[in-house]
């Protein structure tokens, strides 16, 4: 059972990125967004042992839930 759907303003850094599948891709570093206009532009995303930072727009994000941010494919 997964969890119920949150506001992008709720995320936080640490939180799981996963892939259609359900595979973790990385981590979210920052959210980037406007909260004052509730704008959401996407997010940054630390992958692999070494954390190489990576951004993803808005458009790729299928789902948000507690703790986890869905993509809509299994790359980054």
């Amino acid at each position: 059972m997964s969890a119920d759907p949150v506001s992008w303003m709720v995320v936080e850094r640490g939180w799981s990125v996963l892939g259609s599948s359900g595979e973790e891709l990385g981590k979210v570093e920052a959210v980037l967004g406007d909260p004052e206009a509730d704008i959401f532009h996407g997010l940054t995303i630390a992958t692999g042992l070494l954390g190489r930072i990576q951004d993803v727009p808005a458009e790729r994000v299928t789902e948000i839930r507690e703790g986890e941010i869905v993509l809509d494919g299994d790359e980054l």
